[in-house]
């Protein structure tokens, strides 16, 4: 199966969340706002779809390639979109996620990959799917939270307001259930490790990277915790944690000394 089959899915995808927002923003009507998250719900679905139908061709995990993690990636971010827009009825939080959710969507019809049904030795583990699905899902949550980020760095610099209180409250939850997230990936893949080479740490360039993601973020929590009055510090330190956490899930594919690493991405 390669991506000549994925271009329709993509597209139903992105054009039941497209315009799914746009019934959400311009309906005058609650009909047409319903009817926009049944468009949105639907494109989620066929998303959702695909990568169970994914997951049978090829007989194993879609978790292989970077392009495979992408997909993930566009899967989970609307999911939170949604749930937070069900409840806190944020609607540009939404808006965000939809888009960046696209944008990997796109990318992966820019840059299409021919699937395989091979996985190495280490990864034919009953940790695998675990230790995958919670990392992407905490890359997931954290990503919406630098989302609210950078909304309340742009009310400072462009328009002079401070932070909204619900918005930081907003950024700090999703920091919270990410990092709980982050902490089982880190674990899980310590009994991983333990189990393929008899290591639980062995200082691997993705497992370093891993460990300072870790740390960036629990110095936000405790920022927050001790000064929750230094608002615009707090917006930047998690601007700069998810700087480390996108070296963490695809830069160190690019360092010269994880040309050996068993963490690196394959593109195929």
């Amino acid at each position: 199966m390669t991506w000549i089959n994925f271009p329709s899915y993509a597209l139903i995808t992105i054009a039941g969340w497209m315009l799914g927002l746009l019934l959400n923003y311009f309906g005058k009507t609650s009909l047409l706002k319903n009817l926009g998250i049944i468009l949105i719900v639907i494109g989620q679905l066929t998303l959702t779809f695909f990568l169970i139908r994914l997951w049978i061709v090829l007989d194993r995990p879609p978790m292989r390639t970077f392009g495979e993690t992408r997909l993930w990636y566009s899967f989970f971010l609307p999911l939170i979109g949604l749930i937070t827009y069900q409840r806190w009825k944020y609607l540009w939080f939404l808006a965000y996620s939809l888009l960046l959710a696209s944008l990997f969507l796109i990318l992966n019809l820019a840059y299409p990959e021919n699937y395989s049904k091979t996985l190495m030795p280490a990864l034919q583990s009953p940790w695998f799917v675990p230790h995958v699905i919670v990392y992407i899902f905490s890359y997931a949550l954290l990503a919406a939270s630098s989302l609210v980020a950078l909304k309340g760095l742009a009310l400072h610099y462009f328009k002079g307001q401070s932070s909204n209180k619900s918005t930081l409250a907003l950024a700090d939850n999703l920091v919270y259930i990410g990092f709980a997230f982050l902490t089982l990936g880190l674990l899980f893949g310590a009994l991983w490790a333990k189990e393929a080479w008899g290591h639980y740490w062995t200082w691997d360039p993705k497992e370093t990277w891993a460990f300072l993601t870790w740390m960036v973020y629990l110095v936000y929590i405790h920022f927050r915790y001790y000064q929750p009055q230094k608002e615009q510090s707090a917006l930047w330190t998690l601007g700069l944690a998810f700087g480390i956490l996108l070296i963490c899930w695809f830069g160190v594919n690019y360092l010269p000394s994880a040309a050996n690493s068993v963490h690196v991405y394959t593109r195929g």
